[in-house]
C-alpha cells in the first residue's frame, strides 16, 4: 500500500468520525430547539419577554469558562451566540 493510499484511508476514517459527530450535533441542536419551543410557549402564556439578555450573558460566560479547547473561548462564544440567535426565532 502506498503512502497516498494510507493517507486516503486515514482521511476516510476521520471523515466518517466527523460525520458521526455532525449527526450527534444535529440531534442535540434539535433537542435544544424542542426545549426552546417549550420555553417560548411558557413565556407567551405568561406574557414574558422572549429575550433575556442577562441569561444569555451568563450562559455564554459559563460556556466560555467550561471550554477546554481546542476551540478558543472566543469561537465557543461566537458559536453559541449564533445558536441562541437562530433558536430565538422559534420563540417568536
Amino acid at each position: 500500500m502506498s503512502n497516498s493510499e494510507q493517507v486516503r484511508g486515514q482521511l476516510a476514517i476521520l471523515r466518517e468520525d466527523i460525520d458521526k459527530v455532525d449527526a450527534e450535533l444535529l440531534r442535540l441542536l434539535n433537542q435544544r430547539a424542542e426545549l426552546v419551543l417549550k420555553v417560548g410557549e411558557l413565556k407567551k402564556a405568561n406574557n414574558l419577554a422572549v429575550v433575556h439578555a442577562d441569561r444569555e450573558k451568563i450562559l455564554l460566560a459559563r460556556l466560555g469558562a467550561e471550554n477546554s479547547g481546542p476551540l478558543p473561548k472566543e469561537m465557543v462564544v461566537q458559536l453559541f451566540q449564533q445558536i441562541i440567535d437562530i433558536l430565538k426565532q422559534l420563540q417568536r
